[in-house]
């Protein structure tokens, strides 16, 4: 039993290894990606802050209570009452 153990742990290991080194090849082939920087847009920006009206401050709704927790005893009770 032992040898089995120590034989798939080694397999596990090697095939981890070989994954690791195909995937870090992967990595130095892949080309790197071309980053574009954004566009700034001022005159668009300044036109919708004009516009926003202020609105009115909704308050939060009340917490709803907590929920009862269950007495499982009292149902156990209640059931057998009911079968007898």
């Amino acid at each position: 039993m032992n040898k089995k153990k120590k034989t798939s742990r080694l397999k596990h290991r090697k095939n981890q290894e070989r994954m690791k080194n195909l995937i870090r090849a992967s990595r130095l082939k892949a080309k790197p990606k071309k980053v574009e920087a954004p566009k700034e847009v001022e005159t668009v920006v300044q036109a919708t802050e004009e516009t926003i009206k202020p609105t009115e401050v909704k308050e939060a709704p009340a917490k709803k209570p907590a929920a009862k927790k269950r007495d499982w005893n009292r149902e156990k009770a209640r059931y057998f009452r009911k079968s007898s």
